[in-house]
């Protein structure tokens, strides 16, 4: 039995090339920092002052700033190449965290969010791209597998220290993002040659069709944008309810956040082998009913045992729709327009950043968390019915 799991594993990291991972270990740090967008609702409500229903509007206005940059991200991965593209997001986002962690005006507190949406965000579609540049023939699902792998490596390491630096200081956390953000842009200079754009080596693909006019494609994305309003939930509502219906401490609440990354890191590459040659729209389906399901769920218990039983469940449920979906839209693209695809793409996740911090915090506040989570678990079974009826659609390509 040992021996098997043994071989399952190595199958299922065999055949990814040298480049994806040095791209692997610079996502890992890039991520290591990923310790503001966490805690921030928290550090708003409390080293801010702010009520619960400010800071989710705060959160809404990062997810436009997010829309742009995913777009801007996209857009000059076809031109300048992604590569390029990822350096200058990660130098500019670094400078906008330690920008925004010294306002504390409410105002200017927006304002800044809306830059550092477009900055940070640019790098998502960028990366993406890059990944799939280097992807081998077949092996498109598993090498954005492995991307995620070690951005959950890293959101891993970042929530569960962000939780002790919160502790002391909410400060540290802004400038251990900005620090991250910088050794990731001069690793990405250092160790691997630019691919894809116009300029400068990159690969001369031809132009491909627009996004906006793929019909499928479009509906996908709508999908997305639900799927990705309630992970986002995680981000906002979940560490509130963590503290005020449970009563856990920030570094609780960091430890609670880092076993999603860890489930993700130990059986994703495996679930997503397993996955490869299977019906991909019929799983991304099954996995956001699980996702759904799971934070529905948080409710009807009270120990810390059965938070992590719900933590599992939404787990598995994000490990069976976010690396397929990724894997459909870049199939989908083809060469030659695979940036502005995942510049689309990505925008979706924007456009849910826009109201899902918001929405959740007012309905939160005015009808209580149980029904914002049984509601979420509706859902569930709408992203189920939506997918199933993408299945043959995606199939007919044009």
């Amino acid at each position: 039995m040992i021996r098997s799991i043994a071989t399952a594993y190595r199958s299922a990291y065999r055949g990814l090339p040298r480049e994806q991972w040095l791209l692997f270990g610079i996502m890992i740090v890039n991520r290591a920092g990923g310790m503001v967008l966490p805690f921030f609702s928290l550090y708003l409500t409390q080293a801010r002052g702010l009520p619960v229903s400010a800071a989710g509007r705060i959160l809404a206005l990062y997810g436009l700033g997010s829309i742009a940059g995913a777009y801007l991200g996209g857009w000059l991965s076809d031109r300048i190449g992604a590569t390029r593209t990822q350096q200058a997001s990660l130098l500019t986002g670094g400078i906008g965290f330690l920008w925004l962690s010294g306002l504390e005006d409410y105002h200017a507190i927006a304002a800044a969010v809306v830059v550092l949406g477009v900055c940070v965000e640019a790098f998502r579609p960028a990366a993406m791209s890059d990944m799939a540049e280097r992807a081998p023939e077949g092996l498109q699902a598993r090498s954005f597998a492995l991307l995620r792998l070690a951005a959950n490596i890293g959101v891993g390491i970042g929530p569960a220290v962000g939780g002790y630096l919160a502790l002391h200081s909410y400060r540290w956390l802004f400038v251990a993002d900005a620090i991250t953000c910088w050794l990731a842009c001069l690793l990405l200079l250092l160790l691997l040659d630019p691919v894809g754009g116009k300029p400068g080596g990159g690969r001369q693909a031809p132009r491909g069709r627009s996004p906006w006019r793929d019909g499928p494609f479009l509906l996908l994305t709508a999908l997305v944008v639900l799927l990705a309003s309630v992970f986002f939930q995680t981000m906002s509502t979940l560490p509130l309810y963590y503290r005020d219906s449970y009563g856990f401490r920030e570094d609780t609440i960091g430890l609670l956040l880092a076993i999603n990354p860890l489930l993700i890191v130990l059986f994703e590459m495996v679930l997503v082998h397993w996955a490869e040659r299977r019906r991909r729209m019929l799983l991304v389906g099954l996995g956001s009913l699980l996702l759904c399901l799971g934070l529905a769920g948080m409710p009807l218990g009270h120990s810390l045992g059965w938070v992590i039983v719900t933590i599992a469940v939404w787990t598995l449920g994000e490990m069976l729709s976010m690396p397929l979906i990724n894997a459909v839209v870049a199939d989908r693209a083809g060469a030659g327009a695979r940036g502005r695809y995942m510049g689309v793409y990505t925008m979706a996740f924007g456009v849910a950043f826009v109201f899902a911090p918001a929405g959740g915090a007012q309905v939160y506040e005015t009808l209580g968390p149980d029904r914002l989570w049984y509601g979420i678990g509706a859902l569930g079974g709408v992203l189920l019915v939506v997918s199933l009826a993408l299945t043959r659609t995606l199939r007919r390509r044009t």
